[in-house]
């Protein structure tokens, strides 16, 4: 595959790419990686590619281990996500998108990794901007916005992973095996989904028996429904591909309200400790959000991205996932807390979940021929029903856009609490950080 990758992309170049592909024409000063299969450019294959490199410091939950030796804090350097991307129509009414890459490559992970599909879908455009099915491998997800983000435009450091709800449980980073149809009716933009979940025995995150409380049954699994609907106030926005921008940096005008769901019969089970029983649940997931971007003072490039969502989540009695994104430790001894390992936390779980960003676009040019700033502050508030203190994680930070999304360079710190078991009890008893600095080049 790396070969193939590498081929095409010289085949790319030597007969002539374009700026501005799809969308692109219209886009000035945007440089992409664009052939043209036909002469008004309406049918094409681009590619893109994407590398985030991290710098982190992490001040890790109490008793974490690397490799068995106590450490209260790690340094690291890793790439978060190494991606390219192959799509295009190659006729009318003919679309196709791939994305290969990896995630999460760290010192702690296996050595010479290969490549692998994130996205390998087909799609047809029954009629034209209002119906398209397609089927694959998909991030065509309901519940949120961020279900599917667009990780090159992320306002934060990262998108709120918590969105993405099945993510490596029964899906491969947000995305599934799927059956889909999108589309535009006016100002309402569309998706909903058919998906079989992978096997949950093909996971790392959980056990594959019941316990006390819920976990994603090991019983093959019976088919995911799932839906996300917007309604789009001002301009729209692109449904090219699944994949949902975070900032716009003052190009777009968009404010939207959306709803999604997801469901899944007997997805979760649970086995009651006197008797042995198990039982089985639903999965259901509901959210709304609300997304606005708006240019502030267009001549001096000033603009103002917002995001808030709910979510009302049941994953079967008191289910609680702790996740820390590319974990730099991978163990806990003794006196380890609730969150487990390194920079772990709640993210997930059976409860209500608030979250909020909100970013500001600094004057263009700011900084000469290094671009502008872009402070930005994210939260999520969640209550949980397994633990017996509300969840709160808070991030700041600063993005320097030296050529807007291409070439960014990120400073970050997240606050997260640690909860420990304390007799009948989950309480928070401390709060941990995490520094992060990221160089992101996209072409």
């Amino acid at each position: 595959m790396t070969r193939f990758s590498i081929g095409f992309l010289l085949f790319l170049t030597m007969f002539g790419f374009n700026a501005s592909a799809q969308e692109g024409k219209k886009d000035e000063g945007k440089s992409d990686l664009t052939f043209f299969l036909n002469e008004d450019g309406s049918q094409y294959v681009k590619a893109t590619f994407l590398n985030q490199i991290w710098l982190r410091n992490t001040w890790n939950n109490p008793g974490t281990t690397v490799d068995g030796y106590p450490e209260t804090n790690t340094f690291d350097i890793g790439l978060r996500r190494t991606r390219i991307q192959l799509f295009g129509k190659i006729s009318d009414k003919v679309f196709f998108y791939t994305q290969f890459g990896n995630n999460n490559l760290t010192y702690l992970g296996e050595r010479k990794q290969g490549l692998f599909f994130h996205d390998a879908l087909g799609e047809l455009e029954l009629v034209e901007n209002k119906l398209s099915i397609g089927a694959g491998l998909t991030g065509w997800n309901g519940v949120s916005r961020y279900a599917s983000p667009s990780i090159g435009s992320i306002l934060s450091l990262d998108a709120p992973l918590y969105q993405q709800t099945t993510n490596d449980a029964t899906d491969q980073f947000l995305r599934k095996y799927s059956a889909y149809i999108k589309g535009k009716l006016g100002k309402l933009d569309y998706r909903m989904a058919m998906s079989k979940p992978m096997a949950i025995s093909r996971s790392t995150i959980q056990p594959d028996s019941p316990g006390e409380n819920a976990l994603f049954a090991a019983t093959p699994p019976g088919l995911q429904w799932h839906g996300y609907y917007m309604y789009q106030f001002r301009e729209q926005e692109s449904n090219l591909t699944s994949y949902n921008t975070g900032s716009y940096l003052g190009s777009k005008s968009v404010f939207n309200l959306g709803a999604g769901f997801l469901f899944q019969k007997d997805a979760m089970w649970i086995q009651d400790v006197p008797e042995g029983m198990v039982t089985f649940s639903n999965l259901s997931l509901f959210a709304v959000d609300v997304f606005y971007d708006q240019p502030l003072d267009r001549e001096r490039g000033t603009a103002l991205t917002a995001y808030a969502a709910f979510h009302s989540n049941d994953y079967g009695k008191n289910y609680i996932r702790n996740l820390g994104v590319m974990n730099p430790a991978n163990g806990i001894g003794a006196s380890g807390s609730f969150n487990g390992a390194g920079n772990s936390f709640p993210m997930m779980g059976t409860g209500q979940t608030y979250y909020g960003q909100l970013g500001y676009l600094m004057k263009r040019d700011l900084l000469a021929d290094w671009g502008t700033l872009q402070p930005f502050v994210t939260s999520q508030l969640s209550l949980f029903d397994g633990l017996d203190d509300p969840m709160f994680m808070y991030e700041y930070g600063l993005n320097w856009l030296i050529k807007g999304n291409q070439t960014k360079l990120s400073v970050h710190y997240q606050s997260r609490p640690v909860f420990e078991a304390q007799t009948s009890e989950i309480l928070q008893t401390d709060r941990k950080g995490m520094l992060v600095m990221q160089l992101q080049i996209a072409i």
